[in-house]
């Protein structure tokens, strides 16, 4: 008996060994990587040390900033005697960046809209199909209107707010150097008069590029 019950504490202790070394493999296999670098949480505004020398949050966010208040102290603005009506016009990219352009535009309205107090509106005019949809439910009778839908209430743009990104590439052995160009400008709508304009201008240099999307 004496003997038997060794015999099982042996062959139970050989049983926990292996199922120990199962776990510490599965657990080895796992998603996380302890020699990996983990995410760190930035503010936009902030460089990160995945970089390149094209366009980054923090360039993003520096010359949206200058813009908005550009455009908030342009007199036909500031001193409208009527709130104007801005349409947003896409912007021209003429870098070697295949990023998102109308991200500058975005921000710069987000930021208009948020700190304008009403001396502007914005039309919403990539939303015409969805607005034209709506309307024609109301003047089929399928919902409620409030008012006349056959009257036409879209609005007119008093202004185009659109922008260039343009932009020069130097490579040599030792690296490469990348300028770029933000231009911004308001234009009149009835007359095609540039009634504002700002530009702002970032240099960068590296011995490695980046993959912008």
């Amino acid at each position: 008996m004496v003997i038997f019950m060794k015999q099982l504490k042996y062959s139970l202790s050989i049983v926990a060994l292996a199922a120990a070394g199962l776990i510490s493999g599965c657990a080895s296999s796992g998603v996380r990587n302890p020699s990996g670098v983990p995410v760190t949480e930035m503010r936009p505004d902030e460089q990160g040390f995945v970089a390149g020398t094209g366009m980054e949050s923090q360039d993003l966010v520096a010359v949206t900033d200058k813009m908005f208040r550009s455009v908030l102290a342009t007199p036909q603005i500031a001193n409208a005697q009527t709130v104007p009506r801005i349409v947003l016009a896409p912007v021209d990219n003429q870098t070697r960046f295949p990023i998102n352009k109308d991200i500058f535009l975005d921000r710069i309205r987000v930021e208009l809209n948020s700190k304008a107090k009403g001396k502007m509106i914005f039309l919403a005019r990539e939303r015409m199909a969805a607005l034209e949809g709506e309307r024609q439910l109301k003047r089929s009778g399928q919902v409620t209107a409030s008012a006349d839908p056959n009257r036409v209430e879209f609005e007119g743009a008093d202004f185009l707010l659109t922008g260039k990104l343009s932009g020069l590439t130097t490579r040599t052995s030792a690296g490469t150097s990348d300028y770029i160009l933000y231009t911004f400008q308001l234009v009149d709508a009835r007359t095609s008069g540039i009634v504002w304009e700002d530009s702002a201008e970032i240099k960068k240099q590296g011995l490695e590029d980046a993959a912008y999307r």
